[in-house]
């Protein structure tokens, strides 16, 4: 986070950028020049704490939706949280005065949107009182294209600028992170992801199958609604200050089970922290390959994704 923090349009020193960072936290040292000052810790540091806690949020939601609906391909965006999410945006960004007059921002019109998609998905997956897990994933499905047609339809409405506007959140950025955006996703994500963790040893009978959990003492379809309110509260609030930003969830997961199995225990904590790594790395990468324009992360997530599955896919001869 320091490297990502020194590397920008104006590189500052490693050591500089410690000092500055030190300085506000604690109180003690110089913080420099006031120029270098602004830049590290009001537009660099915020949006680096930022990516790292969405890549986390995202990271963490994933794995849990992977073993909820025994489907390792799930994830925010399967399940349809992130296309609720980019409804409720867009409308607000769009339409935006006659949305405005309920007194919604584009963040909160984003979190009601991922969450009103978690309570239709949540709804539709039930039958009788139950939870099957093939029931939730095409619920999932079927509720992202009702939500993604109609942001497309919304998108037809727009004027040029807000349609770029719309592209760009659509795509996922970090770019404008603002310390007061911090603190609620902060304690969203780690009270989140610690709260789920408390839940690794059910998940992990969860993993064994509905009749060894049931067997076991474990009521499964509450661990399993519990479970999905939590993911998509986590998701809708990641989702609503970085935009929709999609292969997370689905490879960071993955890539902490290829090294140290599937024990929830100690899966979510370190997914939670490569998930953090990997979108720094990434954002990094967003505002530094094509200067001086800035890359929508959405766009790098996909492209280093997709060929990791495509490896997956030939290296994991169980999902034959």
């Amino acid at each position: 986070m320091i490297v990502a923090i020194s590397i920008g349009a104006v590189t500052v020193p490693l050591g500089d950028v410690w000092g500055i960072v030190w300085h506000h936290v604690s109180g003690q040292g110089a913080s420099g020049d006031l120029a270098t000052d602004q830049i590290v810790w009001n537009f660099r540091t915020p949006r680096v704490v930022l990516a790292a806690l969405v890549g986390a949020g995202l990271a963490v939601s994933g794995a849990v939706l992977q073993t909820v609906v025994s489907n390792p391909l799930a994830d925010p965006v399967v399940l349809g949280f992130s296309y609720g999410a980019t409804l409720g945006a867009v409308l607000v960004i769009t339409l935006g005065g006659g949305v405005a007059l309920a007194g919604l921002g584009v963040s909160a019109a984003a979190f009601l949107g991922a969450v009103a998609a978690g309570a239709l998905v949540f709804a539709l997956g039930q039958r009788r009182g139950r939870m099957a897990p093939t029931r939730l994933v095409l619920a999932g499905v079927a509720v992202g294209y009702v939500f993604l047609s109609a942001t497309s339809y919304v998108q037809l409405q727009a004027t040029p600028t807000e349609l770029r506007t719309v592209m760009f959140w659509m795509l996922g950025s970090v770019a404008g992170a603002q310390w007061g955006q911090l603190p609620t996703v902060a304690v969203v994500v780690l009270a989140g992801t610690a709260l789920l963790t408390l839940f690794g040893r059910r998940l992990n009978v969860l993993l064994a199958g509905d009749e060894s959990a049931t067997a076991l003492g474990v009521d499964v379809n509450r661990l399993r609604a519990v479970l999905l309110v939590l993911s998509a509260l986590l998701t809708g609030t990641v989702i609503a200050v970085a935009g929709s930003i999609g292969f997370v969830g689905l490879m960071i997961p993955h890539l902490v089970r290829l090294v140290l199995g599937a024990d929830h225990r100690r899966l979510l904590p370190l997914t939670a922290l490569l998930g953090a790594l990997y979108l720094v790395l990434v954002d990094l990468l967003s505002r530094t390959l094509d200067r001086p324009n800035e890359l929508p992360l959405g766009i790098l997530t996909a492209l280093l994704g997709a060929p990791f599955f495509l490896w997956l896919l030939r290296r994991n001869k169980g999902l034959d």
